[in-house]
C-alpha cells in the first residue's frame, strides 16, 4: 500500500492511499471513519483525487460525522 496525500482538514484527517489497482480515501475524525474506494482507472492524474477535499462531496462527508457522532453518543449513553 503506498500513502499518496495525508493531511488534516477542518480536524478531519484524510489519507489517500494506492492499493491493488484502486485508490481508498480514508477520513476520520475521533472514533469515527468513512472510507470510499476508486478505480485508479477512472483518474487521469492523482491531482484529481484533490476533487474529494472540497466542494459538496467534503460538506456532506462532515455531514454524515456529525450523524454518525450523535448516532454514537446516544448509544454510548444508553449503555
Amino acid at each position: 500500500m503506498r500513502v499518496v496525500k495525508e493531511l488534516v482538514r477542518e480536524e478531519i484527517r484524510v489519507s489517500i492511499f494506492s492499493w491493488n489497482n484502486k485508490y481508498i480515501i480514508k477520513y476520520e475524525l475521533g472514533p469515527m471513519e468513512q472510507t470510499f474506494k476508486l478505480s485508479e482507472m477512472d483518474v487521469l492524474e492523482e491531482s484529481e483525487l484533490d476533487a474529494f477535499l472540497e466542494g459538496s462531496f467534503f460538506e456532506e462527508i462532515k455531514n454524515r460525522f456529525e450523524e454518525m457522532g450523535n448516532s454514537f453518543r446516544r448509544q454510548v449513553e444508553n449503555l
